[in-house]
């Protein structure tokens, strides 16, 4: 595939950041409430530092290592968030899942519906076996998100990841592409095509 699809769900548009969207990462990621809660958003967000994120996007998809999107709602345009497959590995057939969502959005199931649009891309469209996703231990919420999709706990990790200097556990989760089948009795997105 040469080009990153777009993924369009009942609500959202998932689709590759461009440089016009730094500003709106900068100020939504750049939430301490964000940030706090996610192991590599720094805070406070440096200037610069989403457009150097985003401009590693379009050779990461093309060599395999990733797939990031941006999170829009449909119709609106604007700008709610980030989900992707990081860490994409060939030969193990892998993607580990990340998402945020700006806190004005939060509650709304933004995180939830990204998520499984993305995870389903991961199946049906860049053909891997597993996806997994990891979050501190003290934010329950995003396993909830994770659970929603269809993922198992798998791990607890004791004091796994450093946050500003704090050692922090993190816990596991993870799906099958068989096993995503088998859940996953509506379509997690209605239109994959690449832009």
């Amino acid at each position: 595939m040469t080009g990153q699809p777009i993924l369009v769900t009942d609500r959202l548009v998932l689709r590759p950041f461009t440089p016009k969207d730094a500003p709106v990462v900068q100020r939504l990621a750049g939430d301490y409430a964000v940030a706090s809660r996610t192991l590599e958003i720094p805070y406070p967000y440096p200037d610069g530092a989403a457009e150097a994120w985003i401009a590693t996007h379009a050779a990461g998809f093309r060599k395999g290592l990733h797939a990031v999107y941006a999170v829009t709602r449909a119709g609106k345009g604007d700008l709610v968030g980030a989900a992707g497959l990081v860490e994409i590995n060939r030969r193990h057939g892998r993607g580990e899942l990340g998402y945020w969502v700006g806190r004005p959005y939060w509650g709304r199931g933004y995180a939830t519906e990204a998520a499984r649009a993305v995870i389903e891309c991961g199946f049906s469209v860049l053909g891997l076996h597993r996806v997994y996703a990891m979050h501190f231990s003290r934010n329950p919420a995003s396993g909830r998100v994770m659970a929603k999709c269809g993922m198992r706990h798998e791990a607890h990790l004791r004091e796994h990841g450093r946050k500003w200097g704090v050692f922090e556990d993190i816990d596991v989760w993870g799906v099958l592409r068989d096993e995503w089948r088998e859940r996953c009795t509506v379509p997690a997105f209605r239109e994959c095509r690449v832009g």
